[in-house]
C-alpha cells in the first residue's frame, strides 16, 4: 500500500502581470478594470502536475529563472495558482525567499514568538522550545539585536532553527544549504537525514546536484517554467549536468571535416551491447561494443582513430587502430571492417560522445569524423570523467607522514 499524497499539483499554471514600462502598466489596469482584453502577463509556471507523497524526499533543480521559485512558493501557498488546483495536507514549514516571515525592527528573540505563533504554537509551547531554537541558531548575543542588522548567513540561522523546531510535516527549502559556513551546513544536513529518517517530508531546491543526490530520493527537472524530468534523483541529475555539458560543448564545437567520395571515410557506425543489439545507454562497468565499415578508394586498409569526449568536449581518451598493429579485415573491394569492444566501462555517469576518423594507411593524413552520442549511467557522487580502480588504507601512525 502506497503512502498517502501530501502534495498534490494537477495542472497548475502561474501568470505575473508585466508592468514593466508605462505601456505595460496602462494595458494591465485597463484589462483589470474593463474586465477584457488579454493582460501583458509572464508565465513562470505551465501546466505542472507533481504528487509528493508522505515521506518523500523531493529534489528541484533548473536553471535561473526555471520556475522552481515559483512552484515552491505555490506549494507552500504563499502564492495563488492562475490555473489548476493545489492540495496539500498537513503542516508546511517553508524557508523561502531570505527573511521572508520575520520583521526587520524585531529582535531575533522576538521574532521567533511572532514565527511560532503564525504557525499557530502558544505561547507556552514556544517558551518549551525556545532554547532549543536559539542553540541551534547559534548566533550569540546577536539574538537579542534587530534582525535588520544581521548579516544573511544569520537570518538563514534564525530561520532554519525556528523550522527545527516546529517538526512540519512538509519542509520546503529554498537553497537554504548555499548560505552559511560549512559548520551550520553540515549541522543543517545533520538535521534533515534525521528529519527524512524519522519519516518527514521534504522538498528541496539547489543547485548543488551533491545535495540534491545525498538528501532527495527523486528530483523535479524544472525548464521554461515546465517540468522536463522526473524520476530518481541521480537519473535526474545526471541528466541535468550532461545538458550543460553538451551547452558548453556547442559553444566550444569546431567544425568537423566534411568527407569527400574519393577520400578514404566511414560508410557506417553503431554503437552495440555485449550480444550485439544497438544500444545507448550503458551501466558504469557494463560492456560496450562499436562496428563499423570503413572505405577506402585505393582499397588498402584504412587506419581508424577511435576516442571518447564528454558532452562538453572534455577529452576522455582516444587511440589508433594500428597501434598495436590492428589491420582493418577487407570485406569486400575498398570496403573494411572494424569494431571496438569496451569491458568495465569505467566512465562515470554522464553523456558522452564516441568519435571515429579514417586516415590514411600510413595514419597520417585525417579525413573523415563520425559522432555518435551514448549515455552512462550508475549511482555514485565521485568526481571527474573516469572511475580509478583505487582503496582506502591506514594512515601513517602517530599522524606523521614520511
Amino acid at each position: 500500500m502506497s503512502a498517502p499524497s501530501l502534495v498534490r499539483l494537477a495542472r497548475v499554471t502561474k501568470d505575473y502581470p508585466k508592468i514593466a514600462t508605462g505601456g505595460d502598466r496602462m494595458r494591465t489596469l485597463a484589462s483589470l478594470l474593463l474586465r477584457r482584453g488579454r493582460m501583458p502577463h509572464f508565465r513562470a509556471l505551465e501546466d505542472v502536475s507533481l504528487t509528493v507523497q508522505r515521506g518523500d524526499s523531493v529534489g528541484i533543480i533548473g536553471e535561473n529563472g526555471a520556475g522552481k521559485s515559483t512552484l515552491l512558493k505555490v506549494i507552500a501557498g504563499v502564492v495563488r495558482p492562475s490555473a489548476g488546483s493545489r492540495e496539500v495536507q498537513g503542516r508546511v514549514g517553508a524557508l523561502l525567499e531570505l527573511g521572508s516571515g520575520f520583521h526587520p525592527e524585531y529582535t531575533g528573540r522576538q521574532n521567533i514568538h511572532l514565527s511560532s505563533a503564525l504557525m499557530g504554537l502558544t505561547r507556552r509551547e514556544t517558551m518549551s522550545r525556545i532554547g532549543s531554537i536559539i542553540e541551534f541558531a547559534d548566533i550569540g548575543e546577536h539574538i537579542d539585536e534587530p534582525i535588520k542588522h544581521y548579516s544573511s548567513g544569520m537570518v538563514v540561522r534564525l530561520g532554519f532553527a525556528v523550522a527545527t523546531a516546529m517538526r512540519p510535516d512538509l519542509l520546503i527549502t529554498d537553497e537554504v544549504l548555499a548560505v552559511g559556513d560549512e559548520s551550520f551546513q553540515k549541522k543543517c544536513i545533520a538535521w534533515l537525514e534525521d528529519f527524512r529518517a524519522s519519516g518527514g517530508t521534504l522538498l528541496l531546491c539547489s543547485h548543488s546536484t551533491y545535495h540534491i543526490q545525498t538528501l532527495c530520493r527523486s528530483a523535479v527537472w524544472m525548464q521554461n517554467g515546465r517540468m522536463r524530468m522526473e524520476g530518481d534523483s541521480f537519473a535526474v541529475t545526471q541528466e541535468y549536468l550532461a545538458y550543460h555539458e553538451r551547452k558548453r560543448g556547442e559553444k566550444a564545437a569546431q567544425p568537423v571535416p566534411v568527407a569527400s567520395g574519393t577520400l578514404p571515410r566511414i560508410l557506417d557506425a553503431r554503437i552495440e551491447n555485449e550480444v550485439g543489439g544497438e544500444q545507448a545507454r550503458f551501466e558504469q562497468g557494463g560492456t560496450l561494443v562499436v562496428r563499423g565499415r570503413a572505405f577506402e578508394p585505393d582499397d588498402r586498409p584504412p587506419v581508424v582513430l577511435f576516442g571518447v569526449v564528454r558532452a562538453d568536449g572534455a577529452s576522455v581518451y582516444g587511440t589508433h587502430s594500428n597501434e598495436h598493429g590492428y589491420e582493418l579485415p577487407r570485406l569486400e573491394p575498398r570496403i573494411f571492417g572494424f569494431g571496438i569492444r569496451l569491458d568495465d566501462l569505467r566512465l562515470l555517469p554522464g553523456h558522452y560522445l564516441l568519435r571515429l576518423h579514417t586516415l590514411d594507411t600510413e595514419g597520417i593524413r585525417l579525413f573523415d569524423t563520425v559522432e555518435m552520442e551514448f549515455a552512462v549511467t550508475g549511482r555514485t557522487r565521485d568526481y571527474g570523467l573516469v572511475e580509478l580502480a583505487h582503496r582506502w588504507i591506514a594512515g601513517p601512525p602517530g599522524g606523521a607522514g614520511p
